[in-house]
């Protein structure tokens, strides 16, 4: 797992080819100018969804993790609160492959995002993303998503 901020992208590149173009796509578009959805970077290699919605309360929180891809979690403007776990350390449930989603339960670490930052979530890191630090508000979070084992 990987916190920061988006102005220290680059200290990152140096991962993948496509975490740094995810990065760099991040850096250098118009994000206001995305609609609400999935925009494809390279096909189903790399892609970003754009979720405009509401920081929601933790009881209404799960745990995630994905096979297939890797992913970059930006916050693009609000505050949120991203929850981090080993998948290891949690009971993890059934891997549903149609949405490359496995939920989990359990405890783990919670970080306060504020707009600008972002993490980058391997398969074994379980993120909870859309938390509200304190009570719920709106949020524009833009996911990267970067197919694991992609040599482009």
């Amino acid at each position: 797992m990987v916190f920061d901020r988006l102005i220290q992208a680059p200290r990152y590149y140096g991962l993948s080819v496509l975490i740094a173009r995810g990065l760099t796509y991040l850096r250098e578009t118009d994000l206001d100018a995305l609609d609400e959805g999935r925009h494809e970077i390279d096909g189903a290699a790399l892609y970003v969804t754009v979720i405009d919605g509401q920081s929601a309360p933790n009881a209404q929180g799960f745990w995630e993790a994905h096979r297939r891809y890797i992913d970059i979690q930006y916050l693009q403007r609000g505050e949120d609160r991203m929850g981090y776990s080993p998948l290891s350390r949690l009971e993890a449930g059934e891997y549903d492959e149609s949405r490359d989603l496995v939920r989990a339960s359990g405890q783990g670490t919670f970080l306060d995002m504020s707009a600008g930052d972002f993490a980058i979530f391997w398969p074994e890191d379980a993120h909870m993303p859309g938390i509200a630090p304190d009570r719920p508000a709106p949020v524009r979070r833009i996911v990267v998503k970067v197919a694991v084992g992609t040599q482009v």
